[in-house]
């Protein structure tokens, strides 16, 4: 789309020679010779660039660039003086302008400064609209759930979010903690600010403490330069401890002292730091049952145990299942540009009456993968038959077309043949005390040929002939 750009000058010359100079397919330009009729203009179009003489008769270009400024400030103006209007220029730059341009200019710098400041604009609405997609994304009311156990959960989040509370957020693996913390995070006072993540599962104590920290140089084996400290990163914003059950007893002792003291040291620094930064933690366990077994510190427990939220389990929420699966079904069409846009309701009886040991997390790479399945507009129970550990259930699918008939029955060979397999070789075993070399002689298969069987259908036996676990030798 071409950009609109208005020219404002009383010279008909001036606007002679900048319309030749924008003749490009870039620009789409107008051109007006006095004040008042460029703000009438402004009004009655959306410009990006204004490019706009500083002196005319009735009205000059200063007031025409306040008033501007005032009702439209996404709106770049361009000023154009002549060298005896150099200090009324730099005025202009203080009311607003983007830029000034001394005539005679040449034709490259007009069009370097108006596409300076385009290139500005593009940034700015590009910011501004990533801005909004993680503001939308993360506004708590469109986490997805309308179930009793997440509207409780909406409203925790709605009370502890407006406060600097800690928070501790609870909940199995793939429920989405994360989610929820940033939720708390963008509906806080701390949203203009950084919310910094740290998984603490994944890095070793020293590791973990001089990503908290930060270190100075030579502090430790590698430590080259220094090095800022993630509760430095995050201040006045959202510090959000992942997997916070796995923090070593040293490691809690000195987030302890961070929490009562708003303060802290780099590794291998002597000198202390100040932080404002709002924690907020989340685990899969039970650390109150840590604090019994002298794991994890009772005083710390209670200091980060401030808010408790819980995220429920999906198979304690399946009414909301549904609703997600369509969500990311819709979300997963359009990355992936398939038309998918309908789930069969025999497999919308599966999803639903899954556990889902993987919570959200799991039900969303389920259905990523059901979308690359499907090669037709629906993701049918065979799909998620192929991908779950479930059952095919021909009594939930009726086809509707002789090509769907001949899909169901060739899934439905295949699944029956490989249940009769996993079956064959399991009761095998079973017999003979899970020793292979026996169990293949007994069922006259060549023992290569039974352990293939074995890994195909990730059966594990200890064999007592060989002292190893069956399923990984060849």
């Amino acid at each position: 789309m071409s950009a609109r750009i208005l020219i404002v000058d009383d010279e008909e010359i001036v606007i002679r020679s900048c319309l030749r100079i924008l003749d490009d397919d870039a620009y789409q330009v107008d051109s007006v010779q006095d004040g008042w009729e460029a703000l009438k203009k402004v009004d009655e179009t959306e410009y990006d660039v204004v490019v706009l003489d500083i002196m005319m008769p009735r009205i000059d270009g200063l007031e025409v660039l306040q008033q501007v400024k005032e009702k439209y400030p996404d709106v770049d103006v361009i000023m154009m003086t002549g060298l005896s209007q150099i200090q009324t220029a730099v005025k202009a730059m203080k009311l607003g302008a983007f830029d000034y341009l001394s005539k005679p200019f040449d034709p490259d710098e007009l069009k370097h400064v108006v596409d300076r400041a385009l290139e500005r604009r593009r940034l700015l609405q590009e910011n501004r609209s990533l801005k909004g997609e993680v503001e939308s994304k993360y506004r708590f009311e469109n986490i997805v759930g309308s179930s009793a156990r997440m509207q409780a959960v909406f409203g925790l989040i709605a009370k502890c979010a407006p406060t600097n509370s800690t928070a501790l957020i609870t909940g199995e693996s793939g429920t989405g903690k994360e989610m929820i913390a940033r939720a708390i995070h963008h509906n806080s006072l701390r949203r203009d600010h950084a919310f910094v993540t740290v998984d603490c599962n994944t890095l070793s104590e020293t590791l973990l403490e001089s990503e908290l920290f930060g270190h100075v140089k030579g502090s430790f084996t590698g430590a080259m330069t220094n090095k800022r400290g993630l509760f430095d990163l995050a201040n006045n914003g959202t510090l959000f401890l992942d997997e916070f059950g796995n923090i070593s007893l040293s490691t809690q002792a000195k987030l302890l002292r961070v929490i009562q003291e708003r303060e802290f040291r780099a590794v291998g620094n002597t000198q202390t730091q100040k932080t404002n930064v709002r924690l907020i933690a989340a685990t899969n366990k039970d650390l109150k049952a840590m604090v019994s077994q002298g794991t994890f510190r009772e005083d710390l427990y209670y200091r980060i145990n401030v808010f408790p939220i819980h995220a429920p389990a999906l198979r304690e929420r399946r009414d909301d299942i549904p609703a997600l699966a369509f969500h990311f079904l819709r979300d997963f069409c359009n990355e992936l540009e398939k038309p998918v846009p309908d789930i069969s309701q025999a497999a919308m009886n599966i999803l639903v009456n899954y556990d889902w040991p993987g919570n959200v997390r799991e039900l969303q790479n389920t259905l990523h993968r059901a979308v690359i399945l499907a090669s037709d507009k629906t993701i049918h129970q065979a799909h998620l038959a192929s991908i779950m550990d479930v059952p095919l259930r021909h009594d939930l699918e009726v086809p509707k077309t002789s090509d769907e008939l001949k899909r169901i029955k060739k899934i439905a060979r295949e699944k029956s043949v490989e249940e009769v397999e996993k079956l064959f070789v399991q009761e095998s075993l079973k017999r003979n005390d899970s020793n292979v070399t026996r169990s293949a002689e007994e069922t006259g298969m060549q023992r290569s040929n039974f352990q293939a069987m074995m890994k195909k259908y990730n059966i594990r036996v200890r064999d007592t002939e060989y002292g190893a676990d069956q399923s990984e030798l060849t």
